[in-house]
């Protein structure tokens, strides 16, 4: 078993067939066939279902593809500290949810690269589930995130409480959940107090889960919903967004989740987290 078999496996996966993995790969389809064969015959397991539709794992495959991507991830990221340039004293990986980017990952990798010019720092932007995922696999050492999730040997703390308030493009917005409304998903805890302080609203006609993308659209149809009041304050200044009066504010919390053994020697690291809250 080598690396190039497990990354061509995971071609087919995210492709859906063989004949479509193998341009994105740069290989011919009989190289292709001859590594998904030979990973099988080590393995003494079919993987995958081939038909002229495509390809589909099989229970072996599918119990593989975890092991597969964490194998070819750790590989990755073995290269990167390995090759890391002179002068560089460490390597700090981060994750976090596309929501905290803005204000949140951007202070931590200003503040990073001004007062820890020695600090390779890469930033990984994903899900919760996935930065769960990473989490435990040792791929990320610290998140931010929403709903953090506890594990062995990883702590959590809050480092801010993100408040949420309903805005509109044009000023004399009103409270009401009319067809202008857009439904901006922030997750499971803005579900269920959105619920409770608009019982019976009929569903909206947009959903945005995304608060940059909903941010953007708001702005260009002349529609309201509820954003991150951080990221709309410059607009809400300028005018091109207005808060709504008389809405309810909402509060996600925002946790950073930590690797204890990967962070305990990070001499530059509590005044980086510091710089990410807000004044």
């Amino acid at each position: 078993m080598n690396l190039d078999e497990l990354r061509t496996f995971l071609e087919v996966i995210d492709s859906g067939s063989l004949v479509a993995a193998a341009p994105r790969l740069h290989v011919t389809p009989s190289t292709l066939t001859a590594r998904i064969n030979a990973l099988e015959n080590q393995l003494g397991r079919q993987l995958l279902h081939r038909n002229k539709s495509g390809a589909e794992l099989t229970a072996a495959g599918f119990r593989l593809q975890r092991c597969a991507e964490l194998m070819t991830q750790l590989w990755r990221q073995a290269r990167y500290d390995v090759a890391l340039p002179p002068g560089v004293e460490g390597v700090g990986n981060v994750g976090l949810e596309f929501d905290l980017w803005r204000d949140v990952g951007s202070r931590f990798l200003g503040h990073v690269r001004s007062d820890a010019p020695g600090i390779a720092t890469a930033l990984w932007p994903g899900e919760q589930r996935q930065l769960n995922r990473w989490l435990g696999m040792g791929l990320i050492d610290i998140a931010f995130c929403y709903a953090a999730q506890a594990g062995e040997g990883l702590t959590s703390r809050l480092l801010l409480e993100d408040a949420l308030v309903l805005v509109a493009a044009r000023p004399a917005a009103t409270v009401e959940l009319d067809a202008s409304y857009v439904y901006v998903d922030h997750g499971d805890e803005f579900r269920r107090q959105h619920a409770e302080a608009f019982p019976g609203a009929r569903p909206a006609l947009v959903t945005i889960a995304a608060s940059e993308w909903a941010e953007e659209y708001l702005q260009a149809t002349g529609s309201k919903g509820y954003l991150p009041e951080r990221i709309v304050r410059p607009h809400t200044t300028s005018g091109r967004l207005h808060q709504v009066a008389g809405a309810p504010r909402f509060v996600r919390r925002v946790d950073l989740v930590e690797n204890v053994r990967a962070v305990r020697g990070w001499t530059w690291y509590e005044a980086a987290v510091h710089a990410t809250r807000p004044g």
